[in-house]
């Protein structure tokens, strides 16, 4: 499932094409995804300007002028094409329909923005936009990663008497929104913790480092167009490549990256989802 850095940049993507642009039409040609889609969908996007998109956790969010905003979650296959563009920023010619096109948003610009999702593991919905926050699905996140309310105070307060291991505690959408297990190894392995390490049994010291590392680790991962791991596509259709600086993620058996460490990148599985560390250089 796309992460943090992979739904920002498709955020990025989109943003030329769609801010201050009119939805001229909407095409809806299903009648759910993960969820049913909210009743008569195509016709409360359909005329609406787009005022600005931004980004809560792994959902995108169009701001429109009808005082709603449309929610958007990528699943495990989704994807955001942008074709046609007319200020030049992407070469894609209108392909033809595919059978996976869920929804595809006709600007008045002259391009065209899919959602293709052939897992139908995405979702949409429209909201009010002045409630949205209040949403179920965003009501419970903690602070963005990349937000100040992100904090060396905040991280060690969450970490206090936790039990649970130090990654199931990052992959708590409560305590930080937006990490998945890609990046939470990643910033693990930097940070030099092992991810069975007890949250609660870490140094505050350690902890509060955590911090400039999750945002470093982020930071890369969107500078370099996010992760085309599996189905993810940024929004132009081309690839991203953070997947080549991974440190551990995917490389079970290779060398530590680790100058002079001779041990190789280990796997485990934590909670049903792979954890790759090295069992030298964190602890």
């Amino acid at each position: 499932m796309p992460e943090l850095p992979e739904v920002e940049t498709v955020r990025r993507g989109l943003a030329p094409t769609m801010e201050g642009a009119v939805i001229a039409r909407a095409d809806v040609n299903r009648p759910d995804l993960r969820w049913p889609f909210p009743a008569g969908m195509a016709e409360r996007l359909s005329g609406q300007q787009v005022l600005g998109l931004r980004r809560r956790s792994k959902y995108i969010l169009a701001d429109l002028a009808s005082s709603e905003t449309l929610l958007i979650h990528l699943g495990m296959s989704g994807r955001m094409l942008v074709s046609g563009d007319p200020l030049g920023q992407f070469v894609h010619e209108h392909p033809a329909a595919e059978k996976h096109d869920h929804v595809v948003l006709h600007m008045d610009n002259g391009a065209r923005i899919t959602f293709n999702d052939p897992r139908r593991f995405g979702a949409m919905d429209l909201l009010d936009t002045a409630t949205a926050d209040q949403h179920k699905l965003l009501a419970v996140l903690g602070p963005e990663p990349l937000g100040n309310a992100f904090n060396e105070d905040h991280l060690v307060e969450a970490f206090e008497g936790k039990n649970t291991p130090v990654k199931s505690a990052l992959l708590d959408q409560r305590i930080v929104a937006g990490l998945g297990n890609i990046y939470v190894c990643e910033a693990l392995y930097r940070a030099g913790i092992s991810p069975t390490r007890k949250a609660g049994r870490i140094s505050k010291q350690r902890v509060a480092a955590l911090v400039p590392i999750i945002r470093d680790v982020l930071a890369e991962a969107i500078e370099a167009g996010g992760s085309s791991l599996r189905d993810f596509r940024q929004a132009d259709g081309e690839l991203g490549y953070f997947q080549h600086r991974f440190d551990v993620y995917g490389r079970e058996g290779e060398p530590c990256r680790t100058p002079g460490c001779s041990h190789e990148v280990t796997r485990i599985v934590q909670s049903g989802r792979s954890s790759f560390y090295c069992r030298s250089c964190q602890s």
